[in-house]
C-alpha cells in the first residue's frame, strides 16, 4: 500500500484555521480543536448579524423618521402614505438624516405630506 503524506496540507489547514483565530483569547487562539470552534461560532455570528444590521438600521431610521414627524404633528403612517401620494422618493436613510440635521427642510417634506388638503 502506498504511504500517504499529508503534512504539508495538514500544516496549512491547521494555520490557516489559527490565522482566522489570531487576536482570541487563551487557548481559543493557540489550541487547533478550540480556534476551529471559536472561530465557527464567529463566522456563523457574523453571517447572521450582516442581515441583523440591515433590519437593526431600518428600525433606527423609522424611529428618527416618526419622533421628527410627531414634532410636526403627524404620525409615521401619514407621513408616508403623503409623501408616496405626492410622488417624492426619498429612502428612509435619507428622510432620518434629513430628520436628524435639517428640521426646515424636514419640516418641508411633513407640509408635501400634508398635500393641498391641509393638516393630516
Amino acid at each position: 500500500m502506498a504511504r500517504v503524506r499529508k503534512a504539508v496540507a495538514s500544516r496549512r489547514r491547521r494555520k490557516r484555521r489559527l490565522k482566522l483565530a489570531k487576536g482570541y483569547f487563551s487557548a481559543r487562539s493557540r489550541l487547533f480543536r478550540t480556534a476551529t470552534e471559536s472561530v465557527d461560532r464567529a463566522q456563523a455570528y457574523a453571517f447572521r448579524d450582516r442581515r441583523a444590521r440591515k433590519r437593526d438600521f431600518r428600525r433606527l431610521w423609522i424611529a428618527r423618521i416618526n419622533a421628527a414627524a410627531r414634532a410636526e404633528g403627524m404620525t409615521y403612517s401619514s407621513l408616508m402614505g403623503g409623501l408616496r401620494k405626492a410622488g417624492v422618493e426619498l429612502d428612509r436613510k435619507v428622510m432620518a438624516d434629513i430628520a436628524a440635521r435639517d428640521a426646515e427642510g424636514f419640516a418641508k417634506l411633513v407640509e408635501v405630506a400634508r398635500g393641498p388638503a391641509g393638516p393630516n
